[in-house]
C-alpha cells in the first residue's frame, strides 16, 4: 500500500482491490465512524454504509457491479418537488388551483391575496419544470455514464467521509496489476486514526481473509437445513 497526502492506494488484481477496500473499512468501523452515537460526526454513520455499500466486493465486477453502483451515487439529487413526494402534473394541478384562487381575490379587490396566490402559483410550475427536468436527466444519466464516462474516467465514489476511484491499469498487467484503488478519507483528524490503524493490521495481520458472498440457497434446497445466522459484516483476519 502507498499512502501519500491524496489517500491509500493499491495497485494490483481485483483481490488486492477487495482486500483494500475492506482493510479501509474495517479501520473506519474500528475508529467507530458507524456508530451515531459515537464520538464522531453523526453524519458520519449514514456516509460509512453508503462506502461500505458501493466498495468492491469478491464476488463482484468492475464493469457490471462497480459501475452500476457508480452510476447510481452519481445521481442528480432530488429537488424540492420530488422531496416533497409530488410528481410535476401534481404540481402544475396546485399551480393552476392557485391561479384561480388569485383570480377570485382580485374580484373581491383582496389584492394581497391574489398576488400571494400568484406567486405561490409562479413557484409551483417552477418546481413542476424543475422536477420534470430532473427526471429527463436521469433517464439518460445511467446510460451515458455507464458507456461513456467510465471509458473516459476511473469508477469513483465521492461523500463527506470517503474519497475513492478505481482505475484499469495496462501497467504491469502480466504481473497481476490490473487495477489501481485509491481512498481517501476526508476527515484529516480520522484520516490520521486510520493510518495508524493501517500499519498496525501490516504489523499484526498475518493474512487477511476476504469476505466471500456464500450460496447457500442449493444446500438448503438439497438438504432441508435451516439457513446459517447471517455475518456480522466484518472482516475476519487471522494475526501472528
Amino acid at each position: 500500500m502507498e499512502e501519500s497526502i491524496s489517500g491509500f492506494k493499491v495497485r494490483g488484481d481485483w483481490g488486492d482491490v477487495v482486500e483494500h477496500g475492506e482493510r479501509i473499512t474495517h479501520a473506519l468501523r474500528d475508529a467507530g465512524v458507524h456508530d451515531p452515537d459515537g464520538d464522531h460526526d453523526a453524519r458520519f454513520a449514514r456516509a460509512f454504509d453508503e462506502w461500505d455499500e458501493w466498495r468492491p466486493k469478491a464476488h463482484e465486477t468492475l464493469e457490471r457491479d462497480v459501475n452500476e453502483k457508480t452510476a447510481e451515487q452519481a445521481h442528480v439529487e432530488e429537488g424540492k418537488g420530488e422531496k416533497a413526494g409530488k410528481r410535476p402534473d401534481e404540481d402544475i394541478k396546485t399551480a393552476g388551483e392557485k391561479l384561480s384562487e388569485s383570480y377570485e381575490q382580485l374580484e373581491e379587490d383582496d389584492t394581497g391575496a391574489a398576488v400571494d396566490n400568484w406567486k405561490e402559483s409562479i413557484d409551483y410550475v417552477a418546481r413542476a419544470a424543475d422536477s420534470a427536468g430532473r427526471k429527463a436527466l436521469r433517464r439518460v444519466e445511467d446510460t451515458v455514464y455507464q458507456n461513456v464516462m467510465t471509458q473516459l474516467a476511473p469508477y469513483y465514489f465521492d461523500n463527506e467521509l470517503v474519497s475513492a476511484n478505481i482505475q484499469q491499469s495496462t501497467r504491469g498487467v502480466d504481473n497481476g496489476e490490473g487495477f489501481v484503488f485509491e481512498v481517501n478519507v476526508n476527515d484529516d483528524v480520522l484520516k490520521d486514526d486510520i493510518s495508524a490503524l493501517l500499519a498496525e493490521y501490516e504489523d499484526e495481520v498475518d493474512r487477511w481473509h476476504v469476505e466471500v458472498e456464500k450460496d447457500t440457497d442449493a444446500a438448503e434446497a438439497i438438504e432441508g437445513v435451516e439457513p446459517p445466522p447471517e455475518p456480522d459484516n466484518t472482516s475476519k483476519s487471522t494475526t501472528n
